[in-house]
């Protein structure tokens, strides 16, 4: 057992963000090295020990944003706090308290889990990470359009385009930084291909957004392979700090259309996924005809 232990605390030492572990009154009874690092308190003096005021709202003392200690935490975002370091300066870390029970429910004590609130966005909004892999993919894809528009344009396949947004995006890199949106558009983006037919192309379209190239032969018949994929995107199994978030996304579908150019099928999909968003998201919109669209 005590060599279990001592696994359990070496496995939690070596993770980049800071865990401690309360007991239900509240004494600290563990202490990694990054929790060390980002508040300057050792854990030599903290253990067994009231916390100290400047720490509070960082563990989830009263009045800063947790639930009352008979309550579970919601667990599906964290809180921006500000506390004092050990040297005086104010850090900034986000945040989140997780309630940890026995195989009975019982109450044991509560993790408490953060970092830095910087590297929540170490790169500036309006980018993502890896972004030369994301480059090389939206010129591929690109091209891919390219060539099946205009095989199209000279009596080739019916093809429409689906531009997915995944609606839960913008919060999920607003509360838990650019690596956890990247990790959740791969996972949406596999669960995605899984229902893509050998013809059909799928690929990232913009910062939270994705493009899948069809090629079904009427309106109807793709909004309906959209909702198949709509539906394969709820499957997804994301987790993002041991919970996992539920994830939709919204689609507007389009068919192209004789004498349409590639520019104008793309803007009646990003209008349809807008209206799809707007609405509430977890939708599909088929984008009218291009004569639907024109004033009389």
């Amino acid at each position: 057992m005590i060599v279990h232990k001592e696994l359990l605390e070496s496995a939690l030492d070596s993770l980049p963000e800071g865990i401690a572990l309360l007991t239900d009154d509240g004494a600290i009874v563990f202490w990694n090295r990054a929790a060390q690092s980002i508040t300057g308190y050792n854990g030599v003096d903290l253990l067994a020990r009231p916390v100290p005021e400047a720490l509070e709202p960082l563990l989830g003392g009263a009045g800063n944003g947790y639930p009352d200690s008979g309550e579970t935490p919601d667990s599906s975002h964290g809180a921006l706090v500000a506390i004092e370091h050990k040297q005086g300066h104010p850090v900034q870390a986000m945040a989140r308290v997780v309630v940890l029970r026995d195989g009975l429910g019982s109450r044991l004590g509560t993790a408490a889990i953060f970092h830095p609130a910087e590297s929540i966005d170490a790169l500036p909004h309006g980018e993502c990470g890896e972004r030369s892999e994301i480059g090389d993919s939206l010129i591929d894809l690109e091209d891919r359009l390219a060539t099946v528009h205009e095989d199209f344009a000279h009596g080739g396949m019916p093809f429409g385009v689906l531009w997915i947004s995944v609606d839960q995006a913008r919060g999920l890199r607003q509360t838990h930084g650019v690596m956890a949106c990247e990790a959740m558009l791969e996972k949406v983006e596999r669960a995605i291909a899984n229902g893509l037919r050998p013809a059909e192309a799928l690929g990232r379209w913009g910062e939270y957004e994705l493009l899948a190239i069809s090629h079904e032969r009427t309106p109807q018949m793709l909004a309906a392979h959209a909702q198949t994929l709509a539906g394969l995107a709820r499957t997804a199994d994301f987790r993002w700090w041991g919970d996992r978030v539920s994830l939709t996304v919204s689609i507007g579908a389009a068919q192209a259309e004789s004498n349409e150019t590639l520019e104008q099928l793309l803007d009646r999909a990003q209008e349809a996924m807008v209206s799809s968003f707007d609405a509430g998201g977890n939708q599909i919109a088929l984008a009218p005809g291009r004569q639907a669209c024109s004033p009389s």
